[in-house]
């Protein structure tokens, strides 16, 4: 690559520091130049670590955006405020990056949708999971037609107790749901992606609110506090899809529940399964008798040395960073992401009411 991009981080938060900017630090042609966040505090923590020297810092992310010299934003705010920051980025004349969830609501991701489209702008959202070496692996037998047709399929993120009690994530008002819209959607995505399926038909839903009211509750972060915890504890959708495959998304933060796993898929087609339950393992018939197939997916070659790997969020980044030089789509496509979000949104809705939601395009 011979571009250097200058990059504006907006929101400082957990997950800026966990993924974003030490992904970007990595790569040879990114400059942190920017950071904004509602406490200017860990804005002036991240410049420190992670900007060039000089590198501005606002506590109005509109402020960051008047600044023409930045080529990318990386929005990592919270929910509720995804569509508003990203819309303002894309008119900006920016490229953006904004964590998943794409928005709180359908309606705001559908504007992302629209303002990427009338800017020019590249626009991605942070599904990282994509970027594993299991999923690409997956994703790469998909493609090759090596499972057949796609029929049915699981969305597995299932906490038996892992509540998140820092920050706004208990609170619907911000977030717009717990768990479902928190880690259901990173299942969602890898399933409909691995599938390369993004015309729903039919969604039944039921969220609930079971063990968010317990005191001293055993939890991976500590107790939460009942009175705070707004959004369900668990969630889970049944989605036909207008070809009639049909996937079964599950998602809890908490649950009596012995197996678990986040960001994981199964999937049945015509010609074979694959699973992400033990590893990945690919499941079929051959020459009238069944297999099953467990990947080896380091680079191992000898029994000192694993090989060379690239983290996930260091392929996301470096990706990204590829689509927007090359003037290519990203490997998450706002498109794709908002079908993740009609979804969701479409789950909660019908544990509202009781009833399916029918989707018509």
């Amino acid at each position: 690559m011979s571009k250097t991009f200058r990059i504006g981080i907006i929101g400082c938060g957990g997950i800026a520091n966990g993924k974003h900017m030490p992904a970007l630090k990595n790569q040879p042609n990114a400059e942190m130049v920017a950071f904004c966040d509602v406490d200017v505090n860990k804005a002036h923590d991240a410049a420190n670590k992670f900007g060039v020297e000089g590198a501005k810092v606002y506590e109005n992310y509109r402020d960051l955006l008047n600044d023409g010299s930045i080529d990318i934003v990386h929005v990592c705010t919270p929910n509720d405020s995804h569509a508003e920051i990203s819309i303002a980025a894309l008119e900006s004349d920016k490229h953006v990056m904004c964590e998943k969830p794409m928005a709180k609501t359908a309606a705001d991701a559908r504007s992302m949708v629209e303002a990427a489209k009338r800017t020019g702008k590249k626009l991605t959202i942070g599904y990282q999971n994509r970027f594993r070496s299991d999923s690409q692996y997956l994703k790469t037998i998909c493609s090759e037609g090596d499972l057949g047709e796609v029929y049915y399929a699981k969305a597995h993120a299932i906490r038996r107790r892992a509540v998140p009690t820092w920050g706004v994530f208990l609170d619907e008002e911000k977030q717009g749901g717990g768990p479902l819209i928190d880690i259901g959607t990173h299942a969602l995505d890898l399933t409909l992606w691995m599938m390369d399926n993004y015309k729903p038909k039919a969604v039944l839903g039921t969220a609930f609110h079971k063990l968010s009211h317990k005191q001293n509750a055993a939890n991976a972060w500590g107790s939460w506090d009942p009175e705070k915890f707004t959004v369900e504890d668990s969630a889970f959708g049944m989605i036909t899809m207008e070809n009639g495959a049909t996937i079964v998304l599950e998602s809890s933060w908490a649950i009596n529940m012995l197996q678990t796993g986040e960001a994981k898929t199964t999937l049945c087609g015509t010609e074979g399964g694959a699973d992400m339950q033990d590893g990945l393992r690919i499941n079929g018939e051959k020459h009238s008798r069944l297999f099953m197939n467990q990947i080896q997916l380091d680079a191992k070659g000898v029994d000192f040395y694993d090989g060379k790997k690239e983290s996930p969020a260091d392929l996301e980044a470096r990706l990204w960073l590829e689509a927007v030089e090359q003037d290519k789509d990203p490997v998450v496509t706002p498109e794709q992401a908002c079908v993740v979000s009609e979804i969701l949104e479409a789950i909660y809705e019908s544990s509202k009411t009781g009833k399916a939601v029918y989707f018509e395009r």
